[in-house]
């Protein structure tokens, strides 16, 4: 099963290099070892390293039955398997020493525990041939991890692993001595098993181990070693391409080089036009290997389109792995290949993939009645949905157990959904889609870097509305998402990134009703304490327990977080940047950070008063020449497009104010502008965004017509002071304080930055009651609808003196919801 008889490398690990000779040498004394104990199961329980390697062709060379087992597998797990199977020798690690020791506390039957350090350290001096393998024979033990939850052990034989060998090494040579390949996915699932160390070792190719996921790893394994080939699954290939496709997408020039690229379709000018990317992968690729699951086609044909061959194949662990594979040349986007030689292939009616030949497995170990539910009359059913095309591709087209069958009828694959709920947002880690309560619904999993990088108020109304609403809006009724739950965790998925289906009602049911109560696990030190009272007081809440989240339980926003982070640099003297609470999401974090880096203890409320008083670099723009022409052609115009009519200019007091108009278009500052006189309309700024004015134009009319810069997503801080050098000058500044425009015509919550400025500067507010122009210039239209009747009131002001920051952004909220009568 090892090539012998060459001086080459087998195996690049780090900085050794074995050669074949040594590999079978090494192999050969680990086999001389496990003769004592004549085993028929050997374990192998640890990560990717020549010891592995050499622990599961010894269990081969001595005549074991090898037993691979996921080196990340919890003690609950491992004990399951041995119990299961009850190997007389198990292959550790220093990774997996506290779990096997757990795992085999109390076994009635224990493995003999050979450790890693204890391998591989001698060779046998003279090589002997590998012995001729029993075809019918067990060659080894695979647990599924699978999406059910229930693992079964596969039995297969050596023929079902020649038969896989031969697909890829005689009937299609892939697999040639002079090719190397990249070990990166972990071995003891069958896919990479197969795919990277038994074909690749029986070709007499070269095994370059990645020592870790890390992609710094990756580049630098796939530069200095000339790999040829590298093997992954869809999510790997995912995330290589959402990386080159934004650098790509970044710049003007190599977007029309793309474009271009992707008309002609040459393999070879591609990869003389993306030269560069194909050296960070070192240069040699030659096939990019696809499996596992099914390959989004967009991505196939993106990595096609930079000079890359994809050949994206189709199995399952009881065919060990291989059922279709495409031939180099004649890859396919969307598709998985041909069917192999080794195996006949139908389609029933119901289209389930059902196969039978010389990959099929013997069975599931111990399990009879579950071997005859999926092999019947001699044919394995996979339980996947595809067909063929007439030129012989088989293609993928769901998973029969996966499919959602809705109270009318419909059959919906929850994949489909998910991919497209994952292309309208970036706001979005993962998401995974189920049926409860006859309605279809989601987990998802929140970007919590890219949410804060836009500055996200509310995260569950900004998902709301910036993905499962923009998806809702092009998706026919059957599939809609009705509800979602928004999760602090991972979706759970098996090694090869398959989502375990079954666990995701749990999950949201788990989070909605979520009961958390006081436990012996609370924090008892001082810095909790504090932090505890100073976030229940804030958020008026009754209680708050170590695991809250601050954004997702404690509803924490932008405002709050300025006012937490000045609130503990006084208490703690640690200045808290905005990126730390990225690191630091829940109560527990952030106590047990502050509690290392705390220099002093000095309990006292946030002081926003300090906040605004401290020193702030602002030069307010001039009012040029333009502000008064756009204004008055802005009146113009509106008043001829719409029905646009204003009261209670009278109520505006002397400078400096803030308004405070509710937010229902993007024409809502120029609505409000246009009713200003001209002397305080030139005494009335406006905020915008940095990514808002990058361009020189834009820049200059901002100079030139009242619009202060800020950065409200890096420093809410800083922009808040910003604005109240705009009123300490004693000018007028208009703040919507919604933060965002309405996505139903409906108020939004009120946030408190108007209050917090208007209190502290001793200024009033005035409501601006706008309506109409939701109906107008509603959300996700372009051009807003010709004469339509919008009202811009403005309401009587508002003194601050008499309210505290809570209460008067109530106050305004409520004037302005009477005026618009919501």
């Amino acid at each position: 099963m090892i090539r012998q008889q060459m001086n080459k490398p087998a195996l690049i690990y780090k900085e050794e290099t074995i050669l074949y000779p040594e590999l079978l040498g090494r192999v050969g004394a680990v086999s001389q070892r496990l003769a004592t104990r004549h085993p028929e199961k050997v374990v192998i329980f640890m990560e990717n390293r020549p010891e592995w390697v050499y622990g599961f062709y010894a269990a081969w060379m001595h005549g074991s039955i090898a037993v691979p087992v996921d080196y990340l597998s919890t003690a609950d797990e491992v004990r399951y398997i041995l119990e299961d199977c009850e190997p007389e020798v198990l292959f550790y690690s220093n990774e997996t020493r506290d779990t096997v020791q757990k795992a085999v506390k109390g076994l009635k039957n224990s493995p003999e525990l050979i450790h890693a350090e204890d391998m591989g350290k001698e060779t046998m001096p003279e090589i002997q041939a590998f012995p001729e393998p029993e075809k019918d024979k067990v060659a080894m033990l695979i647990y599924t991890s699978g999406t059910t939850g229930s693992p079964k052990g596969v039995m297969l034989t050596f023929d079902n692993v020649l038969a896989n060998i031969e697909s890829v090494a005689v009937g299609v040579p892939i697999y040639k001595e002079e090719e190397s390949i990249l070990v990166l996915l972990p071995l003891h699932h069958t896919f990479p098993l197969m795919g990277t160390l038994i074909a690749p070792l029986y070709s007499g190719m070269t095994c370059v181990f990645s020592p870790s996921l890390n992609s710094e790893d990756i580049l630098e394994t796939l530069q200095q070693n000339r790999v040829t080939m590298i093997l992954g699954v869809p999510r790997f290939y995912s995330l290589l391409h959402k990386g080159i496709m934004a650098k790509i997408n970044s710049s003007g020039v190599a977007k029309k080089i793309f474009a271009l690229a992707k008309k002609v379709q040459s393999p070879r000018l591609s990869k003389k036009l993306f030269k560069k990317v194909h050296e960070r992968f070192g240069g040699n690729i030659r096939y990019l290997i696809s499996g596992g699951a099914a390959l989004d086609k967009t991505i196939d044909e993106d990595f096609r389109t930079l000079g890359f061959e994809i050949l994206s194949g189709y199995g399952m662990t009881e065919c060990g792995p291989l059922i279709s594979f495409p031939h180099p040349g004649k890859s396919k986007p969307g598709t998985t290949g041909f069917v192999t030689s080794t195996l006949e292939l139908k389609i029933t009616d119901n289209s389930e993939i059902i196969v039978r030949g010389r990959n099929v497995m013997k069975g599931y170990y111990k399990n009879p009645e579950a071997t005859a539910a999926v092999i019947r009359d001699g044919w394995l059913h996979t339980g996947d949905m595809g067909h063929v095309d007439k030129k012989g591709y088989l293609h993928i087209t769901g998973r029969l157990k996966e499919i959602i069958v809705l109270p009318n009828g419909k059959n919906i694959n929850p994949e489909d959904i998910e991919k497209k709920i994952l292309e309208v947002s970036d706001l979005i880690k993962d998401v995974g889609v189920f049926m409860a309560d006859d309605k279809l619904q989601a987990v998802i999993y929140p970007d919590f870097q890219r949410l804060k990088d836009v500055n996200a108020v509310n995260i569950e109304e900004q998902i709301r509305w910036e993905a499962i609403d923009l998806y809702n809006r092009n998706a026919s009724p059957s599939k809609r998402i009705s509800g979602f739950t928004i999760i602090q965790e991972e979706i759970p998925r098996t090694r090869l990134g398959k989502i375990k289906r079954f666990v995701l009602e749990s999950m949201a049911k788990a989070r909605k009703t979520l009961e958390k109560k006081p436990t012996d696990q609370e924090p008892d030190f001082h810095e909790y304490q504090l932090i505890k009272e100073f976030l229940m007081q804030q958020k008026e809440r009754r209680d708050i327990y170590p695991g809250d989240h601050l954004e997702l339980d404690l509803g924490m926003d932008s405002l709050d977080k300025v006012s937490m982070q000045a609130w503990i640099k006084n208490t703690f003297g640690v200045d808290l940047q905005e990126d730390h609470l990225i690191h630091l999401p829940t109560v527990q974090q952030l106590s047990d950070y502050i509690r290392e880096k705390r220099t002093r203890i000095n309990a006292r409320a946030t002081d926003w008063g300090h906040i605004l008083k401290e020193k702030v670099d602002l030069t307010l723009p001039k009012t040029g020449p333009t502000h008064g022409m756009i204004r008055n052609s802005a009146n113009l115009l509106f008043k001829f497009y719409f029905h646009l009519h204003s009261s209670g200019i009278e109520n505006l007091p002397e400078s400096p104010f803030i308004l405070a108009p509710n937010h229902q278009s993007f024409l809502d500052g120029m609505f409000v502008s246009v009713f200003l006189s001209g002397n305080i309309s030139r005494k009335t700024y406006f905020y915008a965004t940095e990514k808002h004015v990058r361009k020189n134009w834009v820049k200059k009319l901002a100079d030139t017509n009242n619009v202060i810069v800020v950065d409200i997503n890096k420093d809410l801080k800083g922009s808040i002071q910003k604005m109240a050098e705009v009123i300490r000058q004693g000018n007028n500044i208009i703040i919507f304080p919604e933060g965002a425009r309405t996505r139903d015509g409906k108020l939004m919550e009120f946030k408190k930055t108007f209050a917090i400025l208007a209190c502290e500067m001793g200024v009033p507010v005035v409501p601006v009651a706008i309506s109409g122009a939701y109906e107008a210039f509603p959300t996700g239209t372009k051009i807003p609808k010709l004469f339509k009747e919008i009202h811009v009131d403005f309401l009587p002001p508002v003194y601050p003196e008499k309210y505290g920051y809570d209460e008067l952004t109530q106050t305004v909220k409520e004037k302005i919801a009477e005026a618009i009568k919501f």
